[in-house]
C-alpha cells in the first residue's frame, strides 16, 4: 500500500536512473586496493585472522568491522574504494583518531579489539530459496506490470541480508550450489550492537554520507549515500522527518524527469528490493524529497541520483529504525 505521508511526487522526484558517475579526486587508503579485480582465495580462517598487511583478506575484515559499527563502507565486496576510505576516515573521528581514511596501526587496533570475528558459517534455509526469483525489466512500464519487484536471484538475497556483493559471497563459496543445507560463510553483520536514536540526520553532499548525530554533536554512525546532480541537486537546508514507509510503492509519471523515456506513461511500480526506492522511504518535510533504499547497491557513494538521498536497502532500513516524525535532518554541502 502507499503510506498517506508519501505525496505522490514526492515519490515521483526520486528516480530510478543513476544519472552520472560522481566527479574522480577521492584518494582510496594507501594500504588498500581501489576497487581492483580480485585477486586470491577468501578463506574464513584467513580474513577472520588478517593481518593489516594480508591483501584482500585484511581489506574484506576491514570493511566487515566498519559495518559491525556502523560506518558502512557500503556493499561489502573486498574490494575498497572511495566508500571504504570515508567509511575509516568517518570511523577514525569517531574515535578520536587523525581522520586520513588510511588504514595505519592504530586504527587497525581501534577496528579490531574485542572478539568479534568478520566471516561466519551459515546454513542455507528452505525458506532462503523458496523465491519466489524473477529477473527484472529494466524498462519502467515493464516492471509496472510484474506482480512484485523481488529478487532476481538467491545471491542478491542472501547479498542484502549480510550487506555484501553477490560476486563476494560467491568468490568466497566457489563450490557451493546455494540450495537447502547448504552450509557457507558470510559477513558476520547480522548481530552488530543495535543503532541509538539520533538528535538529527545530516546528510552531506561533499562526503556522499548520511551520518547521524546525538545529543553532543558526536557523530556515531555513517552511511554512503547518493545525494542528487546537477539536473535534480539536492535541497541544502534545515527539514524535518516526516514519517516512514516499509516496502512503498512507486508512482512513476514520466513528465517529472529530465531523461524520461518519451513513450512512457504514467505507471505504478509495486513494491520489492528492486523497486526504485528500494525497501525503505523516509519522508522530508522538502517537499518532494526523501531518504530511500535502491535496487542498485553498488553504486551507492558512486554515482548520482535524481535528487533524493540514496542508500543501500539495508542501510536505509537501519536508518528507518531510529528516525521518527519532528526529528532534524541537515543536508549540507
Amino acid at each position: 500500500m502507499t503510506h498517506p505521508w508519501i505525496r505522490s511526487a514526492a515519490t515521483l522526484v526520486c528516480s530510478f536512473a543513476i544519472v552520472a558517475a560522481l566527479p574522480a579526486g577521492a584518494q582510496t587508503p594507501a594500504s588498500q586496493p581501489s576497487e581492483t579485480q580480485p585477486t586470491g582465495a577468501l578463506t574464513a580462517e584467513a580474513v577472520n585472522n588478517a593481518a593489516p598487511d594480508a591483501g584482500d583478506a585484511a581489506l574484506l575484515r576491514v570493511q566487515i568491522l566498519l559495518d559491525r559499527m556502523h560506518f558502512s563502507p557500503g556493499e561489502i565486496d573486498g574490494r575498497g574504494g572511495t566508500n571504504t576510505t570515508r567509511a575509516i576516515a568517518g570511523f577514525q573521528r569517531h574515535r578520536g583518531l587523525e581522520a586520513t581514511g588510511e588504514l595505519d596501526d592504530r586504527t587497525w587496533a581501534a577496528l579490531t579489539e574485542g572478539d568479534a570475528v568478520a566471516l561466519a558459517p551459515y546454513t542455507l534455509t528452505a525458506e532462503d530459496v523458496a523465491g519466489p526469483f524473477a529477473q527484472i525489466p529494466d524498462d519502467m512500464m515493464a516492471q509496472s506490470k510484474q506482480d512484485a519487484l523481488g529478487y532476481e536471484d538467491v545471491t542478491e538475497a542472501l547479498g542484502e541480508r549480510f550487506h555484501a556483493s553477490p560476486a563476494l559471497l560467491r568468490r568466497l563459496n566457489p563450490d557451493a550450489e546455494f540450495a537447502a543445507g547448504t552450509r557457507i560463510v558470510v559477513p558476520n553483520v547480522t548481530d552488530a550492537a543495535p543503532l541509538a536514536e539520533p538528535a538529527r540526520v545530516v546528510v552531506s553532499k561533499s562526503d556522499s554520507v548520511v551520518r547521524l548525530v546525538d545529543a553532543a554533536g558526536k557523530v556515531y554512525a555513517q552511511f554512503p549515500a547518493s545525494t542528487g546532480s546537477e539536473h535534480d541537486p539536492l535541497p541544502v537546508g534545515e527539514w524535518k522527518i516526516e514519517g516512514v514507509a516499509t516496502d512503498p510503492t512507486f508512482h512513476y509519471s514520466p513528465d517529472l524527469f529530465w531523461d524520461a523515456d518519451p513513450s512512457h506513461a504514467k505507471a505504478v511500480l509495486p513494491p520489492g528490493p528492486n523497486n526504485p526506492v528500494g525497501r525503505v522511504w523516509i519522508d522530508l518535510s522538502k517537499p518532494h524529497y526523501g531518504i530511500h533504499g535502491t535496487p542498485e547497491p553498488a553504486n551507492i557513494g558512486k554515482t548520482q541520483s535524481h535528487g533524493c538521498i540514496r542508500m543501500t536497502n539495508w542501510s536505509a532500513r537501519r536508518l528507518a529504525e531510529v528516525v521518527k516524525p519532528g526529528m532534524a535532518a541537515s543536508l549540507e554541502e
